[in-house]
């Protein structure tokens, strides 16, 4: 993200002040002074944010003011019935509840510490959806607290897909009454299921340890796949055979890596959408960092698979989907790919 985010408001909109909003879930308006119907911002537009802010538009009748700093991306999302924000400053000063979907702890770092918690209003509720250091989630939501906010982690599962079809699953972090809300106003048009998981940053816990099991497994999953086509299995019978024994799981059943073996998995798309290696291997990362400050908590396997990851960068996997590790350990590169 670059620095542009930062963006302040013009004169015009610094001078405003408004009163605080209370908000009600059944009725969708404020009980504020004013009349106006609440607004939603939503701030972060890439593959999965631009995805769950279309699908907001298209179900709910509030007002979605949106900013991120491709201008391609806002354009094609007023195009659906979007407001556009010049700055980050001014979706914080104009807007009643806030959803971000950011790539790192740095860039929720410099949109929510920095700019969205000292410039909302009190009564504003943030809703962050990034995958961060769930340390980092909690120490928001304490931040956000003494400026008279509300604040959830709001972390998602289900991938490009999912935030496509409106089917993600949100592990919520925060206050109950502050979940209800973002699931009221939000959440609900944009997943099928929300997991009130505990206090803030519980959220982000439980989507770094989903992604901790899910990454280490895709990893057994490719070696098995990969060893029984070696020994001369079909890939087909292997995987149905996996599906209906002990090795089963949600990689086998939904999301082989092996390509032709489910026709609807990236692995049957050349490797394309989903989740790619090199997301992969920041949440490992960020798992094996926060395992480090609650007293060394062992993570072996997590620690050998976010190698794996890491090196599937140097062999140029890094934007494809996470389960083109089972084309990595066959010794390919995207550059090798290229020549043959």
């Amino acid at each position: 993200m670059t620095s542009s985010f930062l963006c302040r408001t013009p004169p015009f909109l610094r001078d405003r002040t408004p009163d605080p909003l209370v908000i009600t879930t059944s009725r969708h308006q404020s009980t504020s002074n004013s009349s106006s119907p609440i607004k939603m911002g939503f701030i972060g537009l890439g593959q999965m944010g631009s995805r769950m802010a279309s699908n907001l538009l298209s179900k709910t009748d509030l007002p979605v003011v949106i900013y991120d700093t491709n201008p391609k991306a806002m354009a094609i999302l007023q195009g659906k019935g979007a407001r556009l924000a010049s700055s980050v400053e001014e979706i914080a000063q104009t807007t009643q509840i806030i959803m971000t979907m950011l790539p790192a702890t740095q860039h929720v770092e410099a949109v929510v510490g920095q700019v969205l918690i000292p410039h909302a209003k009190a009564g504003t509720l943030l809703i962050d959806g990034s995958t961060i250091d769930p340390t980092a989630s909690k120490a928001f939501a304490a931040q956000a607290l003494t400026r008279g906010l509300e604040m959830v982690d709001a972390p998602v599962s289900g991938g490009i897909g999912g935030a496509e079809a409106g089917t993600l699953t949100f592990m919520v972090g925060g206050e109950a009454k502050s979940v209800e809300k973002a699931e009221a106003f939000i959440l609900k048009h944009m997943g099928k299921k929300v997991v009130h998981c505990g206090g803030p940053g519980t959220g982000a816990v439980a989507k770094i340890c989903n992604n901790l099991v899910l990454g280490v497994n895709m990893i057994g999953v490719a070696e098995a796949m990969r060893l029984g086509v070696a020994l001369g299995m079909d890939p087909l019978i292997l995987n149905g055979v996996l599906n209906s024994s002990s090795g089963r799981s949600w990689v086998t059943e939904l999301y082989n890596p092996c390509p032709g073996v489910i026709p609807s998995a990236p692995s049957s798309n050349d490797y394309q959408g989903g989740f790619t290696s090199r997301l992969m291997q920041k949440d490992l990362g960020i798992a094996g960092d926060v395992a480090n400050k609650v007293g060394g908590v062992p993570l072996p396997l997590g620690a050998v698979a976010q190698q794996v990851y890491a090196l599937m960068q140097v062999a140029g996997w890094g934007g494809k989907d996470f389960s083109s590790v089972y084309k990595f350990l066959e010794g390919a590169s995207i550059e090798g790919k290229r020549k043959g």
